[in-house]
């Protein structure tokens, strides 16, 4: 059976072009079309379906993607929310993860890369291109423990930090460390999770059930 994806875009040209893009893909078929949040609720109601996953734009009017995911996450929570942006700002990207989402993809991806993700993220909840997914999803599907890892109070507390909006100078300001040690930490916890970015960080963080959001 083919997993059923919802896709929300105010840009009526990109919904369409996407929406002819999945429906090639062999395990997923499009059953909901819709410009904002509001506008998806209206049309699930209507034609009483439920999709496995929705792919929701970050900036729309009516009902954004935030207010999307959150709803969706109270309302709807076995519904995977995969939020797809223009936008790859930190700020943005986290707002959207502790909204709710389970991945952040952008607009420009690869079709291969995007179906790709989209499978990941039907097998394993998750989808994170910073790290070795494949690795992840061996992981879960055997229900394999992973390490444990080993952190200190202050990576802790500075993991936390990262999670939220404040800027890398607002968390040394706030840890009372220089921007020299904050750095420090970054980079030994970007090592540590096998990760690149701080988006990555914050992704195996909620992940692993490190931070509390």
């Amino acid at each position: 059976m083919k997993v059923k994806i919802g896709i929300v875009d105010d840009h009526q040209l990109f919904l369409k072009s996407l929406s002819l893009l999945i429906s090639g893909f062999n395990d997923f078929t499009i059953v909901v079309e819709a410009l904002n949040g509001k506008d998806l609720l209206d049309k699930m109601l209507l034609k009483k379906l439920e999709p496995d996953m929705l792919l929701v734009d970050v900036n729309m009017p009516v009902m954004n993607g935030i207010a999307t995911a959150e709803y969706f996450m109270e309302h709807y929570p076995l519904i995977k929310i995969v939020a797809l942006s223009m936008k790859d700002d930190d700020t943005t990207i986290i707002a959207m993860l502790k909204a709710g989402a389970c991945a952040y993809l952008l607009k420009d991806i690869h079709p291969d890369t995007l179906e790709k993700a989209l499978l990941e993220i039907h097998n394993s909840g998750f989808y994170n291109a910073d790290t070795a997914n494949i690795n992840y999803r061996r992981l879960l599907q055997h229900n394999l423990k992973e390490p444990i890892l080993k952190l200190s109070e202050k990576e802790k507390l500075f993991l936390q930090m990262a999670c939220s909006d404040l800027t890398y100078k607002q968390i040394a300001g706030e840890m009372h460390l220089s921007e020299r040690t904050i750095d420090g930490y970054r980079e030994a916890l970007f090592q540590k999770l096998n990760v690149q970015s701080r988006v990555g960080m914050a992704l195996e963080a909620i992940r692993r059930n490190l931070v509390s959001l």
